[in-house]
């Protein structure tokens, strides 16, 4: 990360957390629900297959640089299945970078060519070694990792859902960021079970075996974004929520934290890690805030 990028990103988390301010900095654009996937563990693709137009989605993107928002971040569906008159996520990427965002990333499940080097981040979901990802996502494995061999620049981060099925490959999969070419780290998330998905949810045993876990792979020097202070609170599922720092947006419509909070009682067993450790770095607490910075200083 750039050290003007990471100055800017460090007044504003100032600003929110000795000054109390809820002004959003981390928002995110769903810019199609359409998806070329039906992965067993996911509740929001293709429910209505809308492709939201360019000038819609610029109206978007002004309308959170205005509220202050950060980073930005486009996601589906699937990202690269988006286009409008010619333009694809690629002139999103561009047009986002134009307008001032600090950090501009795209959420993709990698099976499309990843030719977006002005993104700072491609977070490329990998649920698992060759089998259990397959059995989550279907035969895509293969196809996913030689995009990322060959993807026009090394801004990748893996992004893992740990869940029933692939809660053992925590390790084979971190181990990519060491074997892979254009890996700069990993994010963990637990599985959110939104409806119909409730049989992969983790109990308090298993989040914890799998947070040890994460940890051990920390200290042995693998790039890791998740902070380690933050565990505890996932584990025992008191972190604070929402996070009054995070937008999603989509048609028109804006939730703070997540669309999760639609769906009563979903938010209560929201796996989403970055929430839960932004309420934490944003309300102040000095460990969260020092193994942010350490973190984003060594691996961003």
């Amino acid at each position: 990360m750039k050290f003007g990028t990471l100055l800017d990103l460090s007044l504003s988390g100032a600003m929110a957390v000795f000054f109390h301010k809820k002004k959003p900095l981390l928002g995110s654009i769903i810019i199609t629900d359409k998806c070329n996937l039906s992965c067993m563990h996911c509740g929001v693709g293709n429910i209505t297959r809308r492709v939201y137009p360019f000038a819609h989605i610029q109206s978007e993107m002004k309308q959170l640089k205005e509220e202050g928002v950060k980073i930005l971040q486009f996601y589906g569906g699937e990202p690269f299945l988006w286009e409008d008159g010619g333009k694809t996520v690629r002139d999103l990427v561009k047009e986002a970078k134009a307008m001032g965002f600090a950090m501009v990333n795209v959420v993709t499940n990698g099976t499309f060519p990843l030719n977006l080097p002005e993104a700072d981040l491609i977070l490329v979901s990998v649920d698992g070694t060759r089998d259990r990802h397959n059995k989550i996502r279907g035969n895509t494995f293969d196809t996913i990792v030689d995009h990322i061999q060959h993807a026009a620049s090394p801004n990748i981060c893996l992004y893992m859902a740990i869940n029933q099925i692939n809660k053992a490959d925590i390790e084979e999969v971190c181990g990519m960021t060491k074997t892979l070419n254009n890996v700069k780290a990993i994010s963990f998330n637990f599985h959110t079970p939104y409806p119909g998905t409730e049989e992969l949810k983790l109990d308090e045993k298993e989040k914890q075996d799998c947070c040890d876990r994460i940890a051990k792979l920390m200290e042995e020097g693998f790039p890791v974004l998740n902070l380690k202070c933050a565990f505890p609170g996932f584990v025992k599922n008191t972190f604070q929520r929402p996070c009054c720092q995070c937008v999603v947006v989509e048609d028109g419509k804006k939730w703070v934290c997540g669309r999760c909070r639609d769906i009563e009682g979903l938010c209560k067993e929201c796996g989403f890690l970055f929430a839960g450790e932004g309420t934490m770095v944003f309300g102040g607490n000095p460990k969260a805030i020092v193994e942010m910075f350490t973190k984003y200083f060594k691996f961003g």
